[in-house]
């Protein structure tokens, strides 16, 4: 490609919002104009969540890390907080963790070279106790895994049991979950996973139960990254986002025990992506913080304006990082993450340069680090809230963001909402349509890629492996190990004794949270979580159409 040639994808944003060439007064919002927009830390908190952001609080450095065994899992933890991070990441092995198997399933031995290469492996309780040994869990923000809704509560069942085996309350304990249906209903539907109302059902047990015990936890984190990677476009990663919240809300009130004061804090916690078109993302993490704060006040009533602040987590997109000139993606790391800090991220991830072929190596996640300290401590980025605000063009797309947000909220939910548009597959039709066509405008060459499908060289000087890291096999074996001698040396009456009542609780509308807490300190392994869910909940088959 022509760097000089200015076709229609370069007059477009990535989502497709039309570009002036300039941009001046005429173009500013309303609002803006008269002069009504908040200051940063006011509702309705378009300049950023906190009056002086990251003068007073600089972002959070919060890499997804996970491979092999609990060790090997331990000792990156380790090496990431020595270098800098100030959050924590547990990345669980996908095949596993997310379908909760154990290692010995028939569907894991047929692959048990794959096993460990997209996160650790834990067969049980003792698992996490080698993960977190060492690492001061009180101290400590944390996401300990359960990216999806079925292995949330397994998740973090067994990090609160940990914290509560070393006399830490639970109530002390600050951190987040995930239990994200974009990643299982969306970007990556599994071959076994719970309906997606039984997925809900699961959230509101989790956000009921913090409620009540640990105020400083957020039990959900709605993932508009894992929307977004799966092709939703900018507008319709942040309404689906939001109509996600809203399930969640009206599911709180509908249980009666809470008013919406009690609990806004455990669901007003979410994560977005941000990729190379820079400026449609800072004004992505803008509208984002509008229609939240408007939402809860027009909708819901809530007028406490610390009740009314969204708090953001930023993962740089995987998908942007290429193959092609492994290295080019430390630029394009840095640009995306600079992105989230001009947004006004909470705290940011940022993909390995070997995104594209394997999880992070040890030196993939230093650069990590070292990009957000560098944008941390040598730009003076940190001094001044919201740096582009008031620009004619920052402006101007943040409201037209907003507007084509509040469109796409408005048809999920006259479709019937979040859930009813995963379960007739209608949400994962929108994604596919605009990730073919991105991928059109990448093969067609109307989108450059660097080092892709632009700047070619015929011998590029790339000098980069793919992480193998422990051999599947390997990890294979030492968890079976670790199973068989968990299963040996358990109480077995204990453990069936706590599958049993976990089946009972399942099977009634009472909260499952109590009953998984049960399990996993009797020593039941995850497998036979995920065997008690199957039994009483299901599997859910996606009813999106299947491409080509």
């Amino acid at each position: 490609m022509n760097p000089q040639e200015h076709n229609e994808s370069h007059r477009l944003t990535a989502s497709g919002i039309p570009l002036k060439p300039t941009y001046g007064p005429e173009d500013l919002p309303e609002s803006v104009r008269r002069g009504v927009e908040s200051s940063p830390g006011s509702p309705p908190f378009t300049r950023g969540a906190y009056p002086e952001m990251y003068r007073s609080k600089l972002w959070r450095i919060f890499q997804l890390s996970g491979f092999g065994d609990p060790t090997d899992m331990n000792e990156r933890l380790k090496f990431l907080l020595e270098a800098g991070e100030t959050g924590i990441i547990v990345k669980h092995d996908r095949m596993t963790d997310d379908h909760l198997y154990d290692v010995d399933h028939p569907e894991i031995e047929e692959r048990r070279e794959d096993v460990g290469l997209t996160g650790t492996v834990t067969v049980g309780l003792r698992d996490y106790e080698t993960i977190m040994d060492g690492i001061p869990v009180g101290d400590v923000y944390c996401k300990p895994g359960g990216g999806v809704p079925q292995s949330a509560p397994y998740t973090q069942s067994c990090y609160w049991s940990v914290a509560s085996k070393r006399g830490i309350p639970l109530d002390a304990i600050s951190g987040t979950g995930q239990s994200d249906f974009f990643l299982t209903y969306l970007g990556c539907p599994m071959r076994e996973q719970i309906p997606p109302k039984a997925a809900l059902r699961f959230n509101l047990d989790l956000i009921d139960w913090c409620t009540e015990r640990m105020p400083r936890w957020v039990p959900v984190s709605i993932a508009g990254y894992n929307g977004a990677d799966s092709g939703l476009t900018a507008h319709q990663e942040l309404g689906a986002v939001f109509a996600n919240a809203i399930e969640y809300i009206d599911g709180t009130l509908a249980r009666g025990k809470y008013g919406i004061d009690d609990f806004i804090h455990g669901i007003g916690g979410v994560n977005f992506r941000t990729s190379m078109d820079i400026m449609e993302d800072i004004a992505k993490l803008r509208a984002a913080r509008k229609i939240w704060s408007d939402l809860l006040q027009n909708r819901y009533g809530v007028t406490d304006p610390a009740k009314l602040r969204l708090r953001i987590h930023v993962v740089t997109a995987g998908s942007s990082m290429t193959y092609q000139e492994p290295l080019n993606n430390i630029v394009r790391g840095t640009v995306m993450a600079l992105a989230a800090v001009l947004g006004g991220t909470q705290s940011l991830g940022v993909s390995g340069y070997d995104e594209a072929m394997s999880i992070p190596s040890d030196h993939a996640h230093l650069m990590s680090i070292r990009i957000q300290q560098i944008l941390q401590e040598e730009t003076n980025l940190e001094a001044v809230a919201d740096p582009l605000g008031g620009s004619y063009f920052l402006e101007n797309l943040t409201e037209e963001l907003e507007t084509r947000a509040l469109d796409f909220l408005a048809e999920i939910e006259g479709r019937g909402g979040f859930v009813s548009t995963i379960e007739d597959g209608w949400l994962m039709d929108q994604a596919n349509d605009a990730q073919m066509k991105a991928f059109a405008q990448i093969e067609t060459g109307e989108k450059g890629i660097v080092g892709v499908n632009s700047h070619l060289v015929s011998d590029p000087i790339v000098d980069v492996k793919a992480f193998e890291g422990r051999s599947g096999q390997e990890a294979w074996d030492n968890a079976m190990s670790r199973l068989t001698e968990l299963r040996r040396t358990r109480s077995k009456r204990e453990a069936d004794r706590a599958v049993a009542s976990l089946c009972s609780q399942l099977e009634s509308e009472e909260n499952v949270v109590p009953a998984v807490m049960d399990a996993v300190q009797a020593d039941v392994t995850i497998g036979e979580i995920g065997d008690s869910f199957r039994k009483t909940l299901g599997n859910w088959t996606p009813s999106a159409r299947i491409w080509s």
